[in-house]
């Protein structure tokens, strides 16, 4: 077997982990305390990644050359899956994740400006093509919007910011510190948000859902919970080894069968079915992600190309 099929593999078993911690997430949301979920699932991570290392005989170090960059990437890789996670207490499996997969157009835009990337005519197409498909998803009205169809679109943006800013410190921060960095992040955000709403009376109106309180008294639902944190660590660490021994092109775009599986499951478990204008949508942010991934390889190809002719 070679590595881009083990890459394939991986991504598929990834994405099944993450598509299941996401329908538990919304199957219990109403319920359950999101940042315990989220705190939680931040020491899980923290701990198997750790164990991992440990089983690897890797040094395990949680320091950073860049501090600021690292807070700042924890901080709004914490707020951007809230929002997301938030999301799916009011629309659609599919919906959201279709929504959240406009993070390659972020990356993009973010790489012009962060990393110095030039930004060909192709590239502006496949980002205006994306945008339209977001639209159909949306059906924004002038006199009314919903706001929970912003969120996913603000968590791939943030999402995007924290993958550009991994690849501007990659070369004095590896892998494992980076990820350490979004699970403390995780954790410290979630405990934080947890104690100042225990601590006050505000009304946080579209939020009210982040006030349930923490469950520590009904060992099946820790069972739950824990389950849930374990699922989402394994597909994070899953998506690392995939990007790891496989091919960048093959994993990118084998990740959109998230998307297949979100439209799957919510209709099987939850009873959601996209109308016609977010299959539209939907497809045309499934075939522009895919463009701009070709396009990407396609730049590296030739920077690689030009290189080896200089040597």
């Amino acid at each position: 077997m070679n590595n881009n099929i083990k890459g394939l593999i991986l991504i598929i078993i990834g994405m099944l982990f993450i598509i299941t911690q996401d329908v538990l997430i919304k199957y219990t949301i109403h319920d359950a305390s999101l940042m315990q979920i989220l705190v939680f699932r931040g020491a899980v991570g923290f701990s198997l990644l750790c164990l991992y290392l440990i089983y690897t005989k890797q040094p395990i170090f949680f320091g950073t050359a860049h501090p600021y960059i690292a807070i700042f990437r924890g901080s709004t890789f914490f707020f951007g899956f809230t929002l997301f996670f938030i999301s799916l207490s009011q629309i659609t499996l599919a919906e959201a994740t279709s929504l959240f997969f406009v993070s390659p157009f972020f990356i993009t835009i973010y790489s012009y400006f962060i990393l110095n990337i030039k930004i060909g005519l192709n590239r502006i197409f496949s980002i205006i093509v994306g945008f339209s498909g977001t639209l159909l998803i949306i059906k924004p009205e002038f006199n009314e919007i919903n706001i929970y169809m912003l969120f996913p679109i603000i968590a791939a943006a943030t999402y995007a910011l924290s993958m550009t800013l991994a690849k501007k410190t990659s070369e004095k921060d590896n892998l494992f510190q980076q990820t350490f960095h979004i699970y403390i992040g995780a954790f410290i955000g979630g405990s934080a948000i947890s104690i100042l709403l225990h601590n006050s009376d505000l009304n946080l109106s579209i939020f009210s859902i982040l006030s349930n309180p923490w469950i520590l008294n009904d060992l099946q639902f820790i069972g739950l919970i824990l389950f849930i944190s374990t699922t989402g660590s394994l597909g994070i660490f899953c998506l690392i080894a995939a990007y790891r021994v496989g091919s960048p092109l093959v994993n990118s775009i084998t990740e959109y069968v998230h998307l297949i599986f979100a439209i799957i499951i919510g209709i099987i478990i939850f009873s959601e079915v996209p109308d016609t204008n977010s299959f539209i949508g939907i497809f045309l942010i499934m075939v522009s992600g895919i463009f701009v991934v070709f396009r990407e390889n396609k730049r590296e190809e030739l920077v690689v190309a030009e290189t080896t002719l200089r040597t």
